[in-house]
């Protein structure tokens, strides 16, 4: 089998991670925060372990505004409710721009508090896929309070600049990013690009398991809580805490997760530009390998996201997809990925595209097999 689905969720997982994910649920597993007792005092620490590292990789402002999640979708979700949505409906609803290129994780939530009256939205279309920086500035007006957009998008691998884009705005708009498809693959810098709320999935590029992600805020967010419950501390109390992260995390919190997030981070800590350089090298191998069979049309560019999507002029992306599956045992996705604006933008929205993604552990000779495989089915008639 080739797996080349590694945009949905990580193929394979460093061994250290797998070690970490072993030794939480082998032996006997405690609560961290929630009791005295060593074991899960220790759990505990790992857990702050996690934070600590991500808060590192990441460059964000301090551990304690490393809030964990079961996923990136959750902590986008955290993100927009948690700053777009108060108690009550405002009188004045304030402007949010975000673009076409964001999977649904960040468009539906966003779409709902417009409905709902909670915002107003501008959807930047960009051009031919593509998104600038100064599209999303061009948008903001007087009354825009946050950008919300995605670092890499999760259909072509095409990246946006956070840094240029916190240029370009004014001082007072927060910028909310999806960092699903980047984090792990681009370097990302909180501080440095003046990011402010930075939603992670841990099963893709941090090489952690699913379930595990985290969302990463600047000192200038205050959110309110998205769920209620246990944290652990001031149980006497009729509201969630005051303080970060435990006002934001409601309920046990998964220690083979945060074990996985923690040696994901470390793991990538050295490798991080070599595995850029390595997907940069495959996905020009896959894409250069495309363009020259009859009938293909390539919608992705060289990227370290190791992303690669194309369409068959003969034959919708989800039947291809089965092809390579059912024929030749190669894993890809067809559809639409969750992703229906850019498809729009693109042209794609009815077909759909095919959509390679690779990691550090795919070879070259599993991209040779690919475009053989490609090839065999493109020209098939």
């Amino acid at each position: 089998m080739i797996y080349f689905d590694n945009a949905a969720t990580g193929g394979r997982k460093p061994d250290c991670v797998v070690r970490a994910v072993r030794a939480c649920i082998e032996g006997v597993c405690g609560n961290p925060g929630r009791s005295g007792h060593a074991l899960a005092l220790a759990l505990a620490e790992e857990v702050q372990r996690c934070r600590r590292l991500l808060c590192r990789f990441l460059g964000g402002e301090s551990a304690e505004r490393v809030i964990l999640t079961a996923g990136c979708t959750q902590a986008l979700n955290m993100a927009i409710f948690g700053l777009l949505r108060p108690p009550r409906p405002p009188k004045i609803k304030p402007h949010v721009v975000s673009t076409a290129l964001e999977h649904n994780a960040a468009l539906r939530p966003l779409l709902f508090l417009a409905r709902e009256g909670y915002i107003r939205l501008t959807v930047v279309q960009g051009e031919g896929g593509r998104v600038t920086p100064r599209h999303i500035a061009e948008a903001a007006n007087e009354d825009t309070v946050a950008a919300v957009f995605t670092l890499a998008s999760n259909v072509t691998g095409e990246a946006i600049d956070p840094a240029a884009v916190r240029a370009l705005l004014p001082p007072r708009v927060l910028t909310v990013c999806d960092g699903a498809q980047a984090c792990g693959h681009l370097p990302v810098d909180m501080k440095g690009a003046g990011i402010d709320a930075l939603a992670v999935a841990g099963h893709k590029g941090m090489h952690g398991i699913q379930g595990s992600g985290a969302l990463l805020l600047s000192e200038r967010v205050s959110l309110y809580p998205l769920l209620y419950g246990g944290t652990g501390v001031e149980s006497a109390a009729e509201d969630m805490p005051a303080f970060y992260p435990e006002r934001l995390e409601a309920g046990t919190l998964s220690c083979p997760a945060a074990a996985s997030l923690a040696e994901g981070a470390l793991y990538l800590l050295p490798r991080r530009e070599r595995i850029a350089s390595r997907l940069l090298a495959l996905t020009e191998r896959l894409c250069g390998g495309l363009r020259r069979i009859g009938g293909i049309a390539v919608y992705s560019r060289p990227n370290p996201c190791g992303i690669v999507s194309f369409r068959c002029e003969t034959l919708s992306s989800e039947l291809f997809a089965g092809r390579l599956s059912e024929e030749y045992g190669i894993c890809v996705r067809g559809g639409l990925h969750c992703a229906p604006r850019l498809h729009a933008a693109l042209g794609t929205a009815r077909e759909g595209l095919v959509r390679a993604s690779l990691s550090e552990f795919n070879t070259e000779g599993e991209a040779d097999a690919f475009l053989r495989a490609v090839r065999a089915v493109a020209e098939e008639r």
